[in-house]
């Protein structure tokens, strides 16, 4: 992943942008027809993530020709990168990071707003859908598209009484970049 200039918020690049309460809405309905179409709540909640890793995988292009960033050297840096620049520039929400494990490895992402959950109720049968799952999988689409395997999972939804949405990510593999050319001495 990439990042700019010193740490700390940042401007992110403006694009053009949506009517949150239709882009709301929509994702709402998608969220309403995957429940119809599959009647598990687990495999909507798959079906949600590989969604947004779908998402993730071709975001992450926008957000690199737009942001004007330098190589990130550390998951840390990631991580701030995508609270402060990724999150606000299609989101409009920043976010926090926190909760760093000793090995720097897991953290978590803090988002005391989330424009998707917007005049969302979950009814006592829907305790267990993960709504906001698209967003985790956005995260890992993306990383996983600048060489960072993460886990990224749900640890609290203000959906589910929580008092903000906590997105927690575990790097498991930071691989290499690899050329599909050699460099001839």
């Amino acid at each position: 992943m990439l990042r700019g200039g010193p740490s700390g918020a940042r401007n992110a690049p403006s694009l053009e942008q949506i009517n949150a309460e239709v882009f709301t809405l929509t994702y709402g309905s998608i969220v309403r027809q995957l429940i119809s179409d599959f009647e598990d709540i687990e495999e909507v909640n798959k079906q949600l993530e590989q969604m947004g890793y779908n998402i993730g995988i071709r975001l992450v292009d926008e957000f690199l020709a737009k942001a004007k960033i330098t190589r990130c050297s550390s998951f840390r840096d990631t991580a701030d990168v995508v609270a402060k620049q990724a999150l606000p520039m299609f989101l409009n929400v920043s976010a926090n990071v926190a909760n760093w494990s000793p090995d720097q490895t897991e953290c978590s992402l803090i988002l005391t707003d989330n424009p998707l959950a917007d005049f969302v109720e979950l009814p006592e049968e829907y305790r267990e859908l993960r709504y906001c799952n698209v967003l985790a999988g956005v995260v890992r689409g993306a990383l996983e598209m600048v060489n960072m395997e993460v886990e990224c999972r749900w640890v609290s939804d203000m959906l589910k009484g929580d008092d903000c949405y906590e997105l927690r990510l575990k790097l498991k593999e930071h691989r290499d970049e690899k050329f599909p050319f050699k460099d001839d001495d």
